[in-house]
Parts: structure tokens; C-alpha cells; sequence
């Protein structure tokens, strides 16, 4: 895009299990520009994957959406991202544990922090789960895209990510609950 172009961006970072999985959601939705695979929240700088699942980063697997707010606003998002994840699970996502999969909205100013914070109230008020509520609303600190190959991952293979996301049970999850 030119500088003179009109285009409205803003970036949403949420984290939910394994990227691969919050991607595709997100990634054809009417207003997104892009959808990258990364992490987020640590202390390692430019992390690789591997560091990553080591646990020793900090890091959390996340995804940054860069979307037209004039297209899809960032409550939306936020209601497309409880949809993706079991919100009761602070440990991990489905088949996928520790803290480099935790449920964790990362807002980029005030206003995403209070529409997170509305956004996740209302949850725990809906009376939807038996559990409470346990994703976490953090300030976004430096996001790192991951390696090449874990953009764009259930586009360039195809098979194994419909296997993964089917034997992770997340896919299960969300149809027994939204």
C-alpha cells in the first residue's frame, strides 16, 4: 500500500493452542489483511520454535491479525477468538499444554483492553461454562513471526492440519460448546 492509501489497519494478538489452528478462523474472514503465526509475551529475543516448546522463552504460540476496523471491529474478533479455544483451560489448548499454549487476548491499547475485558465478563456471566473463565488479558509485548513454514500451515498441508486439529479434540470441543 501506498502512503496515500485509506486503508485502516489495527492489529489483534491472541493466543489460543497451537497457531496453526487460529489461523484459518480468522484468515478468510471479510476485513482481514493478513493473519501471522508467531509468538509473544516472553523474554527471548527472536525466538525460534524450538526454544519455544522448550519452555524456556516466556513465549506463547500466538497469532496477529491485521484487520480494516471499518470492515470487522475488534469486538468481533474477540467473539470469533472465544470461539477457537476453551476458555477454562489456563494450561494449554486441547492436546496441546504448558504455557507456551495458554489462552491470552493481548491488547494494543486501552480500548482492545476494555472491549476484551467486556467481552470476557460477559462470558463468565452467560453461564455457558461450569468453570471459570481463566484466559488472560495482557499488554502485547513484541510479536515474533514464526518460521516460513508455520504460516500459513492448514493452506500448505492441507491433510496434516485437518488430522491435527480433528485428534487434538479441539474441533470436538467447540461443537459441544458454541
Amino acid at each position: 500500500m501506498d502512503e496515500g492509501d485509506d486503508l485502516m489497519e489495527e492489529k489483534a494478538i491472541f493466543a489460543g493452542g497451537c497457531f496453526w489452528c487460529m489461523v484459518k478462523p480468522f484468515d478468510e474472514l471479510p476485513g482481514i489483511i493478513k493473519v501471522v503465526s508467531g509468538y509473544t509475551g516472553g523474554h527471548t529475543v527472536n525466538p525460534t520454535y524450538e526454544e519455544v516448546c522448550s519452555g524456556t522463552t516466556g513465549h506463547t504460540e500466538a497469532v496477529e491479525i491485521t484487520f480494516d476496523p471499518s470492515i470487522i471491529t475488534y469486538k468481533q474478533l474477540v467473539e470469533i477468538y472465544w470461539h477457537q479455544t476453551d476458555p477454562t483451560d489456563a494450561m494449554g489448548q486441547f492436546v496441546d499444554r504448558g504455557d507456551s499454549y495458554r489462552p491470552v487476548i493481548f491488547y494494543n491499547s486501552e480500548e482492545q483492553y476494555d472491549v476484551a475485558t467486556q467481552s470476557k465478563k460477559e462470558l463468565e456471566e452467560s453461564g455457558k461454562f461450569d468453570q471459570p473463565i481463566v484466559t488472560q488479558i495482557e499488554e502485547a509485548q513484541v510479536f515474533y513471526p514464526a518460521e516460513e513454514y508455520h504460516q500459513d500451515f492448514y493452506k500448505k498441508n492441507r491433510t496434516h492440519y485437518q488430522n491435527y486439529r480433528q485428534a487434538s479434540g479441539r474441533d470436538k470441543f467447540i461443537e459441544s460448546k458454541w
